[in-house]
């Protein structure tokens, strides 16, 4: 039985949503914490954005490679 293309690049679509999500949220979190506890270099909007960017990248990674597996 041959497996809807569609269905693929679907799952790349929402992969790449769940990525801006994350990152996007990463950055407002590091934004409030930046407000709340001011510094002189705008810290944790460095760090909790650069720690989210990780945490997606590591997410897409995961998921792309369970993609490949389920086609083998």
């Amino acid at each position: 039985m041959k497996k809807d293309p569609l269905r693929k690049y679907l799952r790349f679509i929402n992969i790449a949503f769940e990525m801006g999500i994350i990152i996007g949220a990463g950055v407002f979190v590091g934004i409030w914490l930046d407000q709340k506890f001011p510094n002189k270099y705008s810290g944790f909007t460095i760090a909790v954005s650069l720690l989210s960017v990780f945490v997606a990248l590591y997410l897409v990674i995961k998921r792309v490679r369970d993609l490949t597996q389920d086609e083998n």
